[in-house]
């Protein structure tokens, strides 16, 4: 047994797959249907040991993040159970970083959210903290935090500001209502919308497409773009160069031009 399946034997509520829908493709499903998927402490328990695995598996270039489908949710929120019940002094315990948001933030690799339902709360927090956001056509979107009398908690003040603009951010938290998956699409909170027929087959096509790419190459060009809001414009550009540059020190960017040249697809090696 590989060290990935190993891991994943362990865990109950989080199913992992690779392979199976797109090579060097891995989905990580959130399986809690009773409770739509929502993010109770063993279900952030599971996700940090298997995407813990992951980062170190060379098989796998790209990940897919997204709830059952039985639940009809991506994920519904946190656990309003476990929130309910917590001191002050046992949520700060909680809230110590890295939390689940800042593992999928922090991971190497680009991580697709495929929004196949609702995704509420620490739900639509963690769909945030992803890469690309894909949405079923049906789904809905929103912090209702501000219904129980909390704020979000997992990043969602920050990077809900940062995709949408500020005036969207005050509008969703401060008001707590859902939206669409097509108005969430029109605000820039998610990327794309699908429907049956083509919902799937974008979310795999598109990470073929990078699993196609260069693992190096995917981890620096995902590392530069994540710069581009979290630094000056003049700090960007040199951070960008520098990692240009490092690229040139790989056996991947010599591969990737003797391809090139010789008309061939390139075999990434990741160094």
């Amino acid at each position: 047994m590989s060290d990935l399946e190993s891991v994943a034997a362990d865990c109950s509520l989080v199913h992992l797959d690779v392979g199976s829908d797109r090579e060097y493709v891995a989905t990580v499903t959130i399986d809690r249907p009773d409770a739509r998927n929502a993010l109770n402490s063993q279900v952030r328990v599971e996700l940090k040991r298997i995407f813990s695995a992951l980062e170190d598996a060379d098989e796998v270039r790209v990940i897919v993040l997204t709830g059952a489908d039985e639940a009809k949710a991506f994920v519904a929120g946190a656990d309003v159970g476990e929130l309910r019940e917590r001191t002050t002094l046992e949520q700060r315990k909680v809230s110590r970083r890295p939390r689940i948001y800042e593992v999928v933030d922090d991971l190497p690799m680009p991580v697709i959210a495929r929004i196949n339902g609702h995704a509420l709360g620490g739900g639509c927090e963690l769909a945030q903290a992803c890469d690309v956001r894909i949405a079923y056509e049906k789904a809905k979107l929103g912090q209702p935090e501000i219904n129980l009398g909390i704020i979000p908690g997992g990043g969602g003040t920050q990077r809900l500001t940062r995709l949408v603009g500020e005036g969207h951010a005050m509008r969703l938290i401060l008001s707590g209502e859902l939206i669409s998956a097509e108005e969430a699409a029109d605000i820039g909170l998610v990327d794309e919308v699908y429907g049956d027929d083509g919902f799937d087959e974008r979310v795999y096509d598109l990470a073929a497409k990078m699993a196609d790419k260069s693992p190096v190459a995917l981890e620096f060009a995902k590392d530069a773009v994540k710069a581009a809001s979290r630094m000056e414009l003049e700090q960007g550009i040199a951070y960008e160069s520098e990692l240009f540059t490092q690229l040139f020190a790989t056996e991947d960017k010599q591969e990737g031009m003797d391809a090139f040249f010789e008309k061939r697809d390139a075999e990434w090696t990741g160094k």
